[in-house]
């Protein structure tokens, strides 16, 4: 597969050499070469590629707009520094190519998730109110709930009216207008995260977005949600790099962090979708399919997801004043998912190799 460098940007930056194709999603091709001047630099271009791998005028909006976010998160945070993101070094919107400098990774130490949390947030603190391309966050929605609603019940749940009414609260808590919104990454994941002797670059901003910082630092507690390598985080070690954030955050901005993270911890305890890979979103409801059968995806399994989430949840809102109801009912369905599936494994604590 060619490099796909025009000549546009071998005006800009001279003609690739030793191209290496390197792994990626299926929505786009990603090469590692070196530019004319010797430079190391990454050239990643966004595919459009439908459910069945052909190129439909619908897949090829969703590829703009992946590049579009892409560019747009890339262009704000490239403000920042010291850098969050690696430099945007040449485009070529019309093939949705993207070239930057190679950020060289290397293997996080003990205590990785500190250093992540003040780069999220110094990433998050970049939002200028100017990213006029990047469309607000969405949470789970109705039918998320009462898909969640309706697992629960099917484990034998009894769901009280006061947890269903407390459902919705967390979602539109955290999609009310903050003081300062967030750049939001859209998919804060190990392997999008590159840590470098000087602190961590942020790559893969397909998804990026604006909205509540919070929905994103609760990757941390909640075992990385939309991620393939789910993995639990010890007291006091998830303290301080939630204190961090809000320290980076406040020093950054002026302002605090505005939300609950027991509310971004629900709201992503509910999202059926975030039981699989993004590429099988949107299509089936996975919590009642969860009842029925199991399966793998990365580092555990979809129903040994849900019971590291509903233990997060249970721990957090048990005792919270706007959320007991949801707490107790979230520890009531941990309590039955043991019971009915008690092989289930518990989520890894250490991050695999990326």
């Amino acid at each position: 597969m060619a490099v796909p460098f025009g000549d546009r940007l071998r005006d800009e930056l001279g003609p690739p050499r030793r191209a290496r194709l390197l792994d990626s999603s299926p929505r786009s091709a990603v090469w590692r070469v070196e530019l004319g001047d010797g430079t190391a630099a990454v050239v990643k271009q966004l595919i459009a590629e439908g459910p069945g791998g052909e190129a439909t005028g619908e897949a090829s909006e969703a590829a703009d707009e992946r590049y579009r976010r892409e560019i747009t998160a890339l262009r704000s945070a490239g403000r920042v520094r010291p850098a969050v993101v690696p430099r945007l070094l040449g485009t070529d919107p019309d093939a949705r190519v993207l070239v930057l400098e190679h950020v060289e990774h290397r293997t996080p130490r003990e205590g990785w998730q500190i250093v992540y949390a003040q780069g999220l947030a110094r990433l998050h603190a970049a939002a200028t109110g100017d990213e006029a391309e990047l469309p607000r966050w969405t949470g789970p929605g109705e039918r998320d709930v009462t898909a969640f609603l309706a697992f629960a019940r099917r484990l034998g749940a009894t769901v009280p009216a006061a947890a269903e009414d407390e459902l919705g609260a967390p979602v539109d808590r955290l999609g009310a207008p903050a003081v300062r919104s967030a750049l939001l990454h859209g998919d804060p994941c190990p392997g999008n995260d590159l840590h470098t002797p000087d602190g961590i670059r942020f790559v893969d901003f397909e998804q990026a977005c604006l909205g509540n910082g919070l929905m994103e630092l609760a990757y941390l507690r909640i075992g990385f949600p939309t991620c393939w390598c789910v993995t639990d985080v010890a007291e006091p070690l998830l303290s301080e790099s939630e204190q961090m954030y809000r320290a980076t955050w406040r020093a950054a901005t002026g302002t605090e962090v505005a939300g609950d993270l027991a509310d971004a911890c629900a709201g992503w305890l509910i999202r059926g979708d975030a039981l699989v890979e993004r590429a099988r979103r949107g299509t089936v409801d996975r919590f009642a399919r969860a009842v029925d059968e199991d399966w793998k995806w990365g580092t555990v399994t979809a129903r040994e997801r849900l019971l590291h989430r509903l233990s997060v949840v249970a721990g957090m809102a048990e005792t919270h004043e706007a959320l007991g109801a949801l707490g107790a009912l979230a520890g009531d369905v941990r309590d039955r998912v043991r019971l009915r599936w008690p092989r289930l494994g518990a989520v890894p604590t250490r991050r695999p190799a990326s």
